[in-house]
Parts: C-alpha cells; sequence; structure tokens
C-alpha cells in the first residue's frame, strides 16, 4: 500500500540541520553516505556476533559505489541491516535522529562495542547538496519484513510504498542536480573515495580493475599470466594504527608512511598512540626530516574518526609545534559538528592535546638517553621542532630542556647545562653574566668569528627560521645569561672584561679619523667612532647591534618585537681601529683627498671581509685596487 506524509522536523534540531548544510565543499555527501553504509555493515556484524541473527551473515559484505553517466546517477550499496518501513520513518523522515546513538545504547552493555560512525539522519541528509531527487531501496535483516521505497525530491514531502528486493541491504540512489554533475565522472569519485575513505573498516568496491594472475607454465617451463577482471577494492580495512606494534615491523611503518605521503624522505623515528582511558586515541606519529623548512611541513597529520576521514587541519587536536610532525590520528572522543568538518575545543580535545605532547617528549628523552650519538646525529633535523616546541608550549619546555642541544661551529653537541659549564670561566664578563656568543651564517661571519676565537672563545650555530625567538626565550629562562651574534660588537666588547687597551692616538687625532671616515663613506646610516682595539684586529669593524637586529629578525619572521622594523634601513655602526698601521697612514697623508681615498679604501676592505660588498660597489673597490697596485 502507497502512504505520503510530511517530514517531521523539531524545532530543537533546526539550528543543527542548517549547520549541516554550510558545506564549504559538497563532497562530503559521498564520504556521509558511505559511512552510513559502513554503519548498516557494522550493525549487522555485531547482531550476528551477539547471536541475534541466526542465519549466516555470510563473508561478502562489501559497499558497492556506482555511477551512471546516462541516468546522471550515483548508488550507494551495502548488505548491511536494512531498515523497514517504520524504521524509515524513524531514520530519515525525523531529521536530526540518531540510529546510530540509539543502537550504541540498545546494546551498550552486550560485549565489545562495535565501530559506528555516525547519525544516520543528519548525514543522510547531505545528499540533497548535490542531488534534486534520492530514493532508498532497503530490506531489513528481520525475518519476514517487506522491502521498502522511499523517495524525496528535497522539500519535505515523501513517499514510502512496498518494493521488489530479496536480499537484506539498502541502496541509496541519487539523482545528481544540473549544477553537480562533476560529481558524474569517475576520477573525481575516485578521488573523494580516496581521501574520505581510504581506511574505513569494511571494503569498498569502486567498479573494477584488471589484473594478472599465474596461469601455469608453458612447454619451456616458463611461468604464464592471464588478465583476469576483479573488484577495485580501493580500502585497507585495517590499517596499520589500528594494529598492535606488537605486530608490526619498522618496515611496516615505512610502507605505511610511503604510502601516506609517497614522495617523502623517509621519516626519523616514529611513535605508536594507543590510549583507552580516560579517552580512546590510536594513531602513528612521524618526525619528517624537517630541517630549516617549516611552512611547507604544516598540515601534514591525518585526523580520522573510526577510520573515517575528517580533517588535516588538527591545530585543535595537536598543539601548534606538533604540527610539524606527520601521521594518523584516529578517535571516536573527538568532537565534531554534525559535517565533521571542523573540530570544537572541548575536555577531551585538551586530554588529547596534552597526552600527545607528553608522548613526544617521553620519546625524544628516551632516544636522547638511551643512544645519545644517534639523537646528536638526529638533530639537525629535529632541532627546529623541538625549539619550536621549548618557545609554545611551557610543560613542553620543562621536559625538553634536558634533552635540546646547542650545536658549535666544530660540530659538538652540549645541554643547555653542559654548555654553561663549558664557556662560564672565559665568557664571564664584568658583571657576572655568561654570554653565548653564536652565529648564523659562518662564512660571511668568519672575521668575526676569527676574532673572537682569538680570545678563546666557542660559537655556537643558530641557523633555523625560529632562532631569533629561541635565543630571547634563553635569555628569558636562562639566569645569568645573554646572547649576542658575533657581529653585533668587536671582539673586546661582546665579553666586555673592562681590559683595556691603550689609545697610540689622542683625542685630537681620533677626531680627525672619525671626520674622515664619515665624509669617505658619507651615509646616515652609518654611525662611526674610534676605539683603541688589539693592533692584530681589522682596521675598519661595521656592526649592528644585538638588539637592532634580532628585533629585524623578529619582524622578518612575524613573531614578537616590533613589526615596523622590518621596513627600516639598517642602521650600522663602524668602528675604526685607532691603534692599526693603516690608521697612522691615513692621518699620516698629505692630502685631505688622499686621506679620503684610503678611508674608502678601508671601510670597503671591511665590507669586503664580511660580504657586504656587491654590485657597483665591489666594481669600483677592485678598480681602486688594481690602481693602488700598480702604484
Amino acid at each position: 500500500m502507497k502512504e505520503s506524509g510530511t517530514i517531521s522536523i523539531h524545532s530543537e534540531n533546526i539550528f543543527p540541520i542548517i549547520k549541516k548544510f554550510l558545506y564549504s565543499d559538497h563532497e562530503i555527501f559521498l564520504r556521509e553516505l558511505v559511512a552510513n553504509a559502513v554503519d548498516a555493515t557494522q550493525k549487522l556484524k555485531r547482531l550476528s556476533a551477539l547471536g541475534e541473527i541466526p542465519d549466516d551473515i555470510g563473508d561478502d559484505l562489501k559497499i558497492e559505489v556506482e555511477f551512471d553517466k546516462k541516468k546522471k546517477t550515483i548508488t550507494i550499496k551495502d548488505k548491511g541491516i536494512g531498515m523497514t518501513a517504520e524504521e524509515i520513518k524513524k531514520y530519515i523522515n525525523q531529521i536530526a535522529f540518531s540510529g546510530a546513538e540509539e543502537f550504541l545504547e540498545k546494546y551498550k552493555d552486550k560485549g565489545e562495542e562495535q565501530q559506528i560512525i555516525g547519525f544516520f539522519g543528519l548525514g543522510f541528509y547531505s545528499a540533497f547538496m548535490v542531488a534534486d531527487k534520492v530514493e532508498i531501496i532497503t530490506k531489513s535483516y528481520q525475518k519476514g519484513a517487506a522491502a521498502a521505497h522511499w523517495e524525496c525530491d528535497g522539500s519535505t514531502g515523501f513517499t514510502i510504498k512496498p518494493a521488489k528486493r530479496k536480499d537484506r541491504g539498502t541502496d541509496v540512489i541519487l539523482h545528481i542536480a544540473k549544477d553537480s554533475e562533476e560529481f558524474l565522472d569517475e576520477f573525481r569519485l575516485k578521488g573523494i573515495l580516496d581521501k574520505h575513505c581510504k581506511f574505513l573498516p569494511v571494503e569498498i568496491k569502486f567498479g573494477t580493475k584488471d589484473e594478472y594472475v599465474p596461469d601455469g607454465k608453458d612447454k619451456d617451463g616458463k611461468e604464464k599470466t592471464k588478465k583476469v577482471t576483479v573488484d577495485n577494492i580501493i580500502n585497507n580495512t585495517r590499517p596499520l594504527w589500528v594494529k598492535p606494534p606488537s605486530e608490526l615491523k619498522d618496515e611496516d611503518y615505512l610502507a605505511f608512511y610511503k604510502d601516506l605521503y609517497p614522495f617523502a624522505e623517509d621519516p626519523l623515528f616514529w611513535i605508536h598512540l594507543n590510549v583507552d582511558y580516560p579517552f580512546n586515541l590510536t594513531g602513528v606519529l612521524y618526525f619528517p626530516r624537517i630541517k630549516k623548512d617549516i611552512e611547507i611541513q604544516r598540515n601534514k597529520i591525518q585526523l580520522y574518526s573510526r577510520q573515517v576521514f575528517i580533517t588535516d587541519e588538527v591545530k585543535d587536536v595537536v598543539p601548534e609545534f606538533l604540527q610539524l610532525l606527520h601521521g594518523v590520528i584516529d578517535s571516536p572522543d573527538i568532537p565534531l559538528n554534525v559535517s565533521r568538518s571542523f573540530l570544537q575545543s572541548d575536555s577531551n580535545v585538551k586530554k588529547i592535546n596534552g597526552y600527545i605532547t607528553k608522548k613526544v617528549a617521553d620519546k625524544l628523552a628516551g632516544l636522547f638517553k638511551n643512544d645519545r650519538q644517534a639523537y646528536e646525529a638526529k638533530w639537525d633535523d629535529i632541532g627546529l621542532f623541538v625549539k619550536y616546541g621549548m618557545i609554545s608550549e611551557e610543560k613542553f619546555y620543562e621536559k625538553a630542556k634536558d634533552f635540546a642541544l646547542f650545536k658549535n661551529l666544530e660540530g659538538k653537541y652540549f645541554t643547555l647545562e653542559e654548555y654553561k659549564k663549558k664557556v662560564e670561566k672565559t665568557q664571564t664578563d664584568k658583571d657576572k653574566n655568561v654570554v653565548y656568543l653564536y652565529a648564523t651564517e659562518p662564512a660571511k661571519q668568519d672575521t668575526f668569528i676569527r676574532s673572537v676565537k682569538n680570545k678563546g672563545y666557542d660559537v655556537l650555530v643558530f641557523d633555523s627560521i625560529i632562532d631569533s625567538h629561541f635565543i630571547n626565550l634563553l635569555e628569558e629562562r636562562l639566569e645569568k645569561v645573554q646572547l649576542k651574534r658575533v657581529d653585533a660588537d668587536t671582539a673586546d666588547k661582546l665579553i666586555d672584561k673592562d681590559d683595556k687597551v691603550d689609545s697610540v692616538l689622542g683625542e685630537d687625532d681620533e677626531k680627525k679619523v672619525k671626520e674622515v671616515f664619515e665624509k669617505a663613506i658619507a651615509d646616515p646610516n652609518m654611525t662611526v667612532n674610534v676605539a683603541s682595539l688589539p693592533v692584530d684586529e681589522m682596521p675598519v669593524v661595521i656592526t649592528m647591534s644585538e638588539f637592532m637586529r634580532r628585533m629585524k629578525d623578529m619582524a622578518a619572521t612575524g613573531g614578537g618585537g616590533f613589526p615596523m622594523m622590518g621596513g627600516m634601513p639598517d642602521q650600522y655602526n663602524v668602528t675604526v681601529n685607532a691603534n692599526h698601521p693603516i690608521t697612522q697612514k691615513i692621518l699620516a697623508a698629505k692630502t685631505a683627498k688622499k686621506k679620503e681615498t684610503l678611508a674608502k679604501q678601508a671601510f670597503d676592505l671591511a665590507l669586503l671581509s664580511q660580504d657586504m660588498l656587491s654590485g657597483n660597489k665591489l666594481s669600483e673597490f677592485i678598480e681602486r685596487s688594481v690602481k693602488i697596485i700598480a702604484k
């Protein structure tokens, strides 16, 4: 008997439904409908395991996704629990009524919980984002149940009538709207299935494919093959992260990584997550070779809920610095909005966030403790990650301070505590501050490095994109410690021990030298001063103050400091060595022009030694040098 009626929309459910239709990407409809089919299949397995289905449910429970370009339809077929006409009215016609939720409540005390993904009533209606008519042809597993045919054109009206169907299960048929015909394309549908359904726990068939299988031997004894057509199963129903670690070898983890990221280098190491209290969480997180690159590595962690892909934007679940990791997280306890398209923060998310941070810190601490040499070999790859974590997470800093490393120019590694003990005797200034010297580009800063090494000082390497922020953190955290770049000042001023070097020039002569250099340089961004430095130092040293350079570096990386400094011209200090023979020669020159020429030459020599001379200035310098040599 044919029956007509009106779909029941409860006022308290209208708002979630409105949100449901606010998808930014309409492709989600396929994920929702396939997930519903998986739920129907998982319910059937659960009932069979509980002995509530006396008949054998069979081994072939695969879900099929089909499309027909001529008829403009997409069909999702399952061999699951099916529905009666009354259940259609209950689960489909009353929007936002959760069949999955009711099922779990009914059977929650009967053995291990089966994987039920979603909320059938809401997910089902995502079909109308792409279809102007939807049909359901279904038959319940229950003895004597009659098949039913439901049809709706997207309005609140529907029809339901008896159907001809022999086997248990459900077919959902979408009649694709004109503005959504892009989905009637094999590669488009395959792409959606690969993205959202790649690891669902029930086999999903999408068409067929050809394979070559053994076919005996030929007359010469060689193996023969033949081409056969087989089901194209698009998913791995038991991905690596659902297996116990005891079953897995390193090759398995590496193979899975290559499956997720085909073009990536092998990871450094990984963490297998598996916790069932106080929340449920499984997954595998890999440490990639991130080196100095930070931006392009983001959004590499994939979030799943019961093996359904949700998103790769995991900022609410994973702390920001851990987003540099790769891998998979799967948790049914992560709250999702009805579209599963973004996460909401709640207590479970915060617990998961904290748990992952702890597991990562424990893994790194274990590697450092158990095999320091191997850990040091990985430091150039993981150093950026560890520093990022220390900057952004207080709790991570407290753990990481024991396994974070400094690397010096000789390639030796030290913990924070070890390094302070190494340099505090030689690098403590007159105010009792221990000064750590560092280089960002050792090749360009070689002149300054040589100067400080002549004094017996050690130099660290800080050359990653976030080191300007990390340096600030260290000065905040480490008591009586300062960090200075080797080219922030002359060597005697970097670590001021109040050791005086007598000047061979009087006050008047120093003033004359200053005036000569100011005229020769003629640059308002260069501040000239004359200082008594050791004779073996350069005649001219060009520096930028630690404060000024650090603020500019931080502005350039978009962090703290003053953003406006990024656009300001560079300000340099030009220190003329009063005790250098060239300075004496400049003073002794007989003409102002000669003095200026020599001063310019000394200044250009400083620019050249610091890799600051290029273009026209370099050409002019070479030309003047050739003339001087010729004389």
